[in-house]
């Protein structure tokens, strides 16, 4: 039997800025999970960004601290210019290491991290982006026990991201952004998925 979810943690490069603002609003406010997001992007654009997602969404949006503790029903956005990752007692810690795949926040940092943190627990979903950031911590969810989603390339606003997740064979779940939403409620209902 499958350990009830616990958290969920998208990953998304060029395109994601639409992309999330399509997917986030779709959580529905008594949402009990927290989401944790790495978007590619400028370190001078992030207050706008957050301010922007916030607006749009039902659950509150934030930006987390070094040691901020993961609270279910929020949105965490990774700051701009830092590796955003999950320690075992469920608290963030911020990194200054060196980019992975040219990026710092990393999609694999946070997702490897989170693997080893939540183990069966955890979705992983890749959306729109322009590099293979995220592919390497598919793997790493999957082999973890995870569930692990990409957005369908057909529909991205850029196509490399999710098709290098697909090319791992680790991908369950190869779905539109507004389909992923009510994914995720099934599986909540359903404690033995997998």
């Amino acid at each position: 039997m499958r350990t009830a979810l616990k958290a969920i943690v998208i990953g998304a490069s060029a395109g994601g800025f639409n992309a999330l603002h399509k997917i986030l609003p779709m959580f529905r406010a008594d949402f009990m999970l927290p989401i944790i997001v790495v978007l590619h992007r400028r370190a001078d654009l992030e207050s706008f960004f957050v301010k922007s997602l916030d607006d749009k969404c039902l659950l509150p949006v934030k930006e987390p601290l070094d040691k901020t503790k993961i609270e279910p029903g929020n949105i965490y956005i990774a700051p701009g210019g830092y590796h955003l990752l999950v320690e075992k007692d469920y608290h963030f810690s911020l990194s200054v290491d060196p980019p992975v795949c040219y990026c710092r926040p990393s999609i694999d940092v946070l997702f490897e991290s989170a693997a080893e943190a939540f183990g069966t627990a955890l979705v992983g979903i890749i959306l729109t982006g322009a590099n293979f950031d995220g592919s390497r911590g598919i793997k790493t969810i999957k082999s973890s026990g995870g569930i692990t989603i990409a957005q369908n390339p057909d529909t991205a606003e850029v196509n490399y991201m999710p098709y290098s997740a697909i090319k791992t064979n680790s991908v369950d779940h190869i779905l539109n952004l507004d389909e992923i939403p009510g994914l995720i409620e099934k599986l909540l209902d359903n404690k033995t998925y997998g």
